[in-house]
């Protein structure tokens, strides 16, 4: 059981990237799926969260309405658009993924964890 975070880079103060969460061994359609970013120096926190349906999402309020979170079953990933991104944006961030129907912004309540992915933005 292995996820996979990509897609961080460097982005400009203003700009969009997308991150995308992958799973090898095993089908995300059964799992709950988080985000969770870390910024040097502070906590682990939440970002997003997506249930299995697909059909509601967490945000934290610092990201709502910038940042949207999708699943592709087809393509056994999650998704998490990012718009407007702000310096205070840049983190290391990790997805997460817990066989559930129900969701968490808790990053204890996940058992399984991506390497993480660095997204920095630029001022």
């Amino acid at each position: 059981v292995q996820l996979q975070a990509s897609g961080g880079g460097l982005v400009q103060s203003g700009g969009s990237s997308r991150l995308s969460c992958t799973a090898s061994g095993f089908s995300l359609e059964s799992y709950a799926i988080g985000w969770f970013r870390q910024a040097p120096g502070k906590e682990r926190e939440f970002v997003a969260a997506i249930p299995w349906s697909g059909s509601y999402a967490f945000y934290a309020d610092s990201v709502k309405g910038r940042f949207t979170i999708s699943r592709d079953n087809a393509n056994n990933t999650v998704n998490l658009q990012m718009n407007s991104l702000k310096p205070e944006g840049t983190a290391v961030y990790y997805c997460a993924a817990k066989y559930s129907t129900v969701l968490s912004r808790t990053p204890g309540f996940y058992d399984y964890w991506g390497q993480g992915t660095l997204v920095t933005v630029s001022s």
